[in-house]
């Protein structure tokens, strides 16, 4: 769950992102996972949704900490953070995130993905897909 305000934007990175809505200051907490808000979604209910929604979970969730089947999906902005090699938060304590440095309004959020997921396999852009490329500019 965001502990500060946001808004989602078109992004320079991959489609949209999340922008902050307010001053964020480094070292301020921004993220906590709160389960009750949070969704999980368990191993054996992704069979029973439809491909395209199993599309969305693989897309915009990740394995929770404590059993790697199943799933957390974010109920509010944070799942469309982006990723970046050079991310202005932290989120190596699996639960909580912080930013790594001070971040205007209309700055956007951006994390590195590995640090919730290790296993996470970036997937290419839709512009990368359709110009043919094989590599290039990736986001998740």
């Amino acid at each position: 769950m965001l502990l500060k305000r946001t808004f989602v934007a078109t992004s320079d990175i991959e489609g949209v992102g999340v922008f902050a809505a307010e001053p964020i200051n480094a070292g301020e907490l921004i993220w906590k996972l709160d389960t009750d808000f949070d969704r999980l979604v368990q191993p054996d209910h992704l069979k029973n949704y439809p491909a395209h929604m199993r599309e969305f979970l693989l897309r915009y969730a990740y394995p929770y900490h404590e059993d790697p089947l199943v799933l957390v999906l974010e109920a509010d902005n944070g799942r469309f953070m982006n990723h970046s090699d050079h991310p202005n938060t932290r989120f190596n304590d699996i639960i909580v995130g912080y930013a790594t440095i001070d971040i205007e309004i209309g700055q956007e959020l951006l994390c590195d993905y590995t640090e919730f997921d290790p296993d996470h396999v970036l997937t290419p852009t839709l512009a990368n897909l359709k110009s043919g490329e094989k590599h290039g500019q990736i986001a998740g």
